[in-house]
């Protein structure tokens, strides 16, 4: 069996250290890039909708609507992308390469 040992202050202090505010907004800003590329790939295809047919304010409200749901999804966390960026960019994260420069 395993036993698990407690953290030190020397682990805490580097866990409990904040990162850059503008790694953190960065990353919250590819993600919220991502979330409106993907509506915009889901809205290609509108599925024979011709309700409101085809019209430039309609278009441009739909990319403002999504703008501001990907800015919100963002910046909540709901997706995780932006942490999961933010950890790989200041190091918490397993390389995608090895240091060795190996091939894998």
């Amino acid at each position: 069996m395993t036993t698990i040992s407690p953290i030190t202050a020397a682990g805490a202090s580097a866990a409990a250290k904040p990162l850059d505010p503008r790694l953190k907004q960065a990353a919250q800003g590819f993600e919220a890039i991502f979330v409106r590329q993907m509506l915009a790939s889901a809205r290609k295809d509108n599925f024979g909708d011709t309700l409101w047919g085809s019209d430039q304010g309609h278009d441009t409200f739909t990319a403002m609507r999504d703008e501001k749901f990907a800015d919100i999804t963002a910046h909540s966390g709901t997706l995780g992308l932006a942490k999961q960026i933010e950890d790989q960019l200041a190091g918490k994260g397993s390389p995608a390469i090895p240091a060795t420069g190996a091939k894998p």
